[in-house]
Parts: structure tokens; sequence; C-alpha cells
């Protein structure tokens, strides 16, 4: 098993064994940094508010994130979609 796999296989199993969303939190806390994981719940938010319909211009505006990023989410979701 390639390195990267086997550490993402890792991460998602700590994650899966929190038995509480506080110990998520704490887990998510201890692992990313405060800016990291206010990028991941902005991401998270877009892909929200994209599915909800919102405007990509509206949705960079109001997180405060870049359009291309919520680009980047419009897409991950469009491939979802098709799937």
């Amino acid at each position: 098993m390639n390195a990267k796999i086997e550490y993402l296989d890792h991460l998602v199993n700590h994650l899966l064994a929190q038995n509480s969303p506080q110990e998520m939190e704490k887990a998510l806390s201890d692992l990313l940094t405060a800016s990291e994981l206010d990028e991941v719940t902005k991401r998270l938010q877009i892909f929200e508010m994209l599915a909800a319909g919102v405007p990509q211009r509206q949705i960079a505006t109001q997180l405060g994130v870049g359009i291309a990023t919520v680009s980047r989410g419009s897409n991950v979701l469009k491939r979802r979609n098709k799937n």
C-alpha cells in the first residue's frame, strides 16, 4: 500500500474512532491549526451553499474565499452527481 493511502486510512480510522461530537472536535483541533480548521469548515459550507443553489460569487463574498475555491467545490459536486 502506498504511504499516502496508508496514512489517509489511518486518519480516517482515527476520526471514526471518536465517540462524540466533542471528541471529534478535539481530535480535529489537535490535528489542525486554527486556520486549517477554519478552511475545512469553509469548504464544507461551500458544498452546502452550492447544493442549496447559492450563486458562486455570493458564496465567495459571504465566506471571504476566492472564487477558485468555490469553483473547485462546484466541480467536486458535479463529479459526485455524475456517479
